[in-house]
């Protein structure tokens, strides 16, 4: 069929990009957001967020009448729904977080008064195995009028499946369009329809496959990573323990036609790597040791680079006895979850500095050349300019590589290097 109107419900990191690649190639295009800020700043063809081209893709998409932004769903003939999935708060420590589906159900009632016969949906938020059919679920029951595939296959009046991004943050605009995209759709006709709509503009193969494994396969993904990343975090500890420059050893290491062992850092963060191994540890916690363990080491290296952080304001007291550890300046480089990007989310920089900032009675400054100003609930932060923080501080705390810092050399004393870019 043809998709003349596609519908994309909530604008974040991957809708306003999906939004805005579908506008580009033709498609009149919804986007939904219940944030009434960001839906103004769309509508005025700019962008709330950082990303490589998207704000001329949107601008022209806008200026072209091919994107507009509301609060409200209006009928439509693909609805895409790219909202958060959180997890529910932990009652007691130790527990294993589990997922809330709140921003899933709420989007997925938000649409069913628009809804029509043919109309597809589908669900990019990254989602526990079952997400999908549970949203065709709640579909269905405030659709009572309407038939829905997993009761009535693929004779129903609605066509649902999966479709996951697997996109990296600074690249999504290329990535969109040349990755391969897994669909899992409820029937095989659903998937037939997803396959057509994401045709639209990618490039890359549509592969086919069910649902449950389609969300499985970015579960899969992120939690391979998580493994792999805390292998090296893990590693970075022990050489620390043993006086090891842990970049040269994993350099060495990985001159083995073999080996390629990633590069240790002060955490994982962003809502994909940090968060997806727990969607299946949640579903299976018998079954998923390895991947527990993975997170436990990522989840506790905040925590060991704030005790080195610790022990350097210990020595540098030593060395100064006129000082005080209220004169004592800490300066973080980089709150990103990743480099050269300004979203915070699960990123283990900002819960290092929040922490900094809250046992520490001297300044804390903190450098985001991604941000201009720093969220309300950061405290006793100051957000200065990298040759402030070089001619004032005590402490240098290396936490994200933005390419802003890598070219900087400076004599300190008391560097905390986490991602290895200065030693």
């Amino acid at each position: 069929m043809a998709f003349e109107t596609v519908s994309v419900i909530g604008l974040g990191y991957i809708g306003l990009p999906t939004a805005a690649m579908f506008a580009a190639y033709g498609k009149n295009v919804i986007g939904v957001d219940v944030n009434q800020q960001t839906v103004d700043i769309i509508n005025s063809g700019k962008i709330h967020i950082v990303e490589p081209e998207l704000d001329a893709i949107v601008h022209k998409a806008v200026t072209d009448g091919k994107l507009k932004a509301v609060t409200q769903p209006e009928s439509a003939d693909a609805f895409l729904i790219a909202v958060p999935t959180p997890f529910l708060p932990i009652q007691n420590e130790g527990d294993i977080p589990q997922p809330d589906l709140k921003y899933i159900e709420a989007a997925a009632k938000s649409i069913a008064p628009v809804l029509k016969r043919g109309d597809l949906v589908i669900l990019e938020s990254t989602s526990p195995v079952g997400a999908t059919e549970q949203m065709a679920a709640w579909l269905a029951d405030a659709r009572t009028d309407l038939t829905f595939p997993e009761i009535n296959g693929e004779e129903s009046d609605m066509r649902i499946a999966h479709c996951p991004e697997r996109v990296l943050p600074g690249h999504v605009v290329r990535e969109l369009v040349e990755n391969d995209r897994v669909i899992g759709g409820l029937t095989a006709k659903c998937s037939e329809q997803s396959v057509e709509l994401y045709k639209t503009f990618v490039q890359g193969d549509c592969v086919v496959t069910n649902s449950r494994t389609a969300e499985m396969a970015k579960l899969t993904e992120n939690s391979c990573r998580d493994v792999q990343i805390a292998f090296a975090n893990e590693l970075s500890i022990i050489c620390d323990e043993l006086d090891i420059n842990v970049w040269e050893l994993i350099s060495l290491a990985n001159r083995h036609p073999r080996i390629n062992i990633l590069q240790p850092g002060p955490g994982v963060g962003g809502h994909c790597i940090a968060v997806d191994p727990w969607f299946i540890v949640s579903k299976t916690p018998e079954q998923a040791e390895l991947i527990h363990a993975a997170r436990k080491v990522n989840d506790a290296k905040p925590q060991w680079v704030i005790d080195k952080v610790k022990i350097a304001i210990a020595d540098v007291l030593q060395e100064n006895p006129s000082k005080t550890a209220k004169d004592v300046t800490i300066a973080c480089y980089g709150l990103a979850f990743k480099a050269d990007i300004d979203d915070l989310r699960e990123s283990p920089a900002l819960q290092i500095a929040q922490n900094i900032a809250k046992l520490h009675s001297g300044r804390t400054f903190a450098i985001e050349p991604n941000i201009k100003l720093l969220p309300n609930y950061l405290e006793n932060i100051e957000l200065v300019g990298t040759d402030i923080a070089i001619e004032e501080a005590d402490i240098h705390l290396m936490l994200v590589d933005h390419k802003e810092f890598k070219d900087k050399h400076f004599n300190a004393e008391f560097i905390i290097d986490t991602k290895g870019i200065w030693g």
